[in-house]
């Protein structure tokens, strides 16, 4: 009887014991910063076992520092948002800071903000910033971009289909 193929936790097991250390050493050295490395060695191994079937891989470093460049990627970007957000609490008038509550919900709500930005692609996210943040109509938009009506209107369409499958089926 054939023997039965490994559980993807035990797989995972395997890639932990097999490259953990060597992952936590190349991001300590990228992020100059033991901790950071230690969490985000961690958080490579939590978006493996989240993942719904194993995965097939033959050059497991590659795939774990693939997958760990990705999380510094988001951890750097975060940290700029959060920068800017303090930037921005710091210039208000003591009496119109918003509550440690509030200010955490707009932080987490800036940050999944950025998120969906990021996902659409450039001429997309820049039609549809230009729309929502600048108030241009979509003629000004295929102006400014030198693409057609028509094109616009695609992709504003395209971000405004994003924008709602991201909140009504997330």
């Amino acid at each position: 009887m054939p023997a039965a193929a490994p559980l993807p936790h035990q797989h995972i097991h395997a890639l932990y014991s097999d490259h953990h250390r060597w992952l936590q050493g190349w991001l300590g050295r990228k992020l100059g910063n033991a901790f950071d490395a230690a969490d985000v060695a961690q958080d490579v191994f939590m978006r493996l076992l989240a993942r719904p079937a194993a995965v097939e891989m033959r050059e497991p470093r590659a795939y774990l520092s693939t997958i760990a460049h990705g999380l510094v990627v988001e951890r750097w970007r975060r940290r700029e948002l959060e920068l800017a957000w303090l930037e921005t609490l710091a210039a208000l008038p003591e009496p119109e800071a918003p509550s440690p509550e509030s200010r955490l919900l707009f932080l987490e709500a800036l940050i999944a903000v950025d998120a969906m930005l990021d996902s659409l692609k450039p001429k997309v996210r820049t039609a549809f910033l230009l729309a929502q943040l600048d108030g241009l109509t979509c003629p000004q938009i295929a102006t400014r971009l030198g693409v057609s009506l028509s094109t616009v209107e695609r992709y504003i369409a395209s971000a405004l289909r994003h924008c709602y499958q991201l909140r009504f089926h997330a």
